[in-house]
């Protein structure tokens, strides 16, 4: 949550900023079901509630606030942080209220919370019936049973633990407070092994080969760059390490469907070919005065979806563009929009 350093800030100017004029909001009655975007909007941190925009790729409308149209108004809590569909349910993570809510998949009415987190991030199955979930706060990953909607257990591990991925029987953890990824065996539900991948670790995918990308953010205060791994999930051995500038940060690593290839954000978004030597030098898509806060790649037509968080207090603005860059269109989401999910 990049936007906790910019949050008293935010409280200091939300009552004297105005929000910019916003184009006017598309509406229709009804978005089809199998073609559509989710969008996940955090919320302010502290004071405001997270929500799920629903947006038609082919009209262009925009449903906001869809998750409270469908449950009468009943909001999803402080800091929309994720979302997983797994089960024929959605599970929506809710950072600072320390909860997950449970939609069903058909109309998104809420069905079910499972409480009891302190800093919830991302939920990853391991089965049908367990899932993992990360932590900013709490030094444990969080094992909730699936069948009882409950936490049913923990695995020890530093605090700041963020996108998780699974492979072999075998779940990576990146997180933000060390400089190793962490493997646990989902076996026994225990880490048994790390691999040194800098510091500020949070995100991560597997590619088409089954090797395991992590990109660490690196850090100013201890001089420590960024560096993008590419890990064997077998061996555990470091296959390749790209290392950033010092005065770099990329975050926020994603593939396409084919996942040959990778983007990140790095003041601007950057596309790469998982067989290239070297980090790309040139950027795909500037980001000049912008506020670029999400990436996700459309897995139907390899549509780039980039999101502007502009101050962290006016609504986030969607901008699409084509898998060369070229620019779409573009659309008004919530607060802090942090990323997609495509149906």
């Amino acid at each position: 949550m990049k936007a906790l350093y910019f949050i008293f800030i935010a409280l200091a100017l939300v009552s004297c900023i105005k929000d910019k004029p916003q184009e006017p909001q598309k509406t229709v009655a009804n978005i089809a079901y199998d073609d559509k975007v989710l969008v996940i909007n955090e919320g302010n941190f502290g004071w405001g509630v997270g929500y799920i925009s629903l947006y038609d790729p082919i009209s262009g409308a925009v449903i906001e606030k869809y998750d409270q149209q469908q449950n009468s108004g009943n909001t999803l809590g402080n800091v929309c942080q994720s979302i997983t569909k797994y089960n024929n349910n959605y599970y929506i993570v809710i950072n600072n209220s320390g909860k997950i809510v449970i939609s069903n998949t058909t109309d998104f009415t809420q069905k079910g919370t499972i409480t009891g987190f302190n800093s919830p991030r991302y939920l990853l199955p391991i089965t049908y019936s367990k899932a993992y979930v990360s932590d900013l706060y709490a030094n444990s990953i969080q094992i909730v049973d699936l069948n009882t909607n409950a936490i049913s257990g923990n695995i020890t591990c530093m605090a700041g633990t963020e996108e998780m991925a699974l492979i072999y029987n075998k779940a990576f953890v990146t997180c933000t407070n060390s400089n190793y990824c962490y493997i646990i065996n989902t076996t026994t539900d225990a880490i048994t092994d790390s691999v040194y991948v800098g510091k500020s670790a949070s995100s991560l995918i597997i590619d088409k080969y089954s090797k395991v990308w992590v990109l660490a953010s690196g850090s100013s205060t201890s001089s420590q760059v960024a560096m993008l791994t590419k890990i064997n999930p077998i061996s555990l051995q470091i296959e390749q390490t790209y290392s950033f500038n010092s005065n770099e940060s990329p975050f926020r690593l994603c593939c396409n469907k084919t996942r040959d290839t990778l983007y990140f954000l790095n003041k601007g978004v950057f596309q790469m070919s998982i067989l290239s030597s070297n980090l790309p030098n040139n950027v795909l898509i500037p980001q000049g005065s912008k506020n670029y806060y999400a990436i996700s790649i459309n897995p139907k037509d390899y549509s780039i979806y980039v999101a502007d968080a502009i101050d962290y207090v006016q609504r986030s603005k969607v901008e699409i563009y084509k898998p060369n860059g070229t620019y779409i269109t573009n659309f008004t989401a919530g607060i802090i929009t942090n990323g997609f999910m495509f149906e």
